[in-house]
């Protein structure tokens, strides 16, 4: 379904929060720029962030920042363990949050996935700044799964909203 005009360039950020990955064991932000890369959108970067929500939350504040990326993308610290604070980290950020995404992550991760595991995610998405904002698990399929099915197909509608 055609949405109209839509941007040539997309730019992102990836950032990967972790105590222990770094850009050696990284997989799942390799993942996030192996599909974005195989989709067209540039990315402005890619960075790693210990579970402390003042540095996530200090570290998305400098990429929202950046007048030359259109979205940040996250993955890791979305679960419900003590050290998963990512979403507490970032929702403060956020201008507003795109629920939509959040309940069809869950839907397909219930539905082609994981099964009832579905409901401890606490993927979500919103904006902020005018960039969109996407906080995904850690994990390599859930990550596949947002990107496959969600943020690849949307991701430059959502950039043509927020530009207008």
């Amino acid at each position: 379904m055609a949405h109209g005009p839509q941007p040539k360039e997309v730019r992102i950020a990836i950032l990967t929060v972790s105590d222990t990955r770094t850009e050696d064991n990284d997989t799942g932000g390799a993942l996030i720029e192996h599909f974005a890369e195989l989709a067209g959108l540039a990315v402005d970067g890619r960075g790693w962030v210990a579970d402390d929500a003042m540095e996530i939350r200090n570290v998305i504040t400098a990429l929202l920042a950046e007048p030359e990326i259109d979205a940040v993308i996250t993955t890791g610290g979305t679960g419900i363990a003590v050290r998963d604070v990512t979403i507490e980290a970032i929702r403060p950020l956020l201008s507003k949050e795109l629920d939509g995404f959040g309940e069809l992550f869950r839907y397909l991760s219930f539905t082609e996935d994981v099964g009832t595991k579905a409901m401890l995610s606490r993927a979500a998405a919103g904006t902020a700044q005018g960039k969109a904002v996407f906080i995904l698990p850690g994990s390599r399929g859930a990550v596949r799964l947002a990107m496959e099915r969600l943020i690849i197909p949307e991701i430059r509608h959502i950039v043509a909203e927020l530009r207008k």
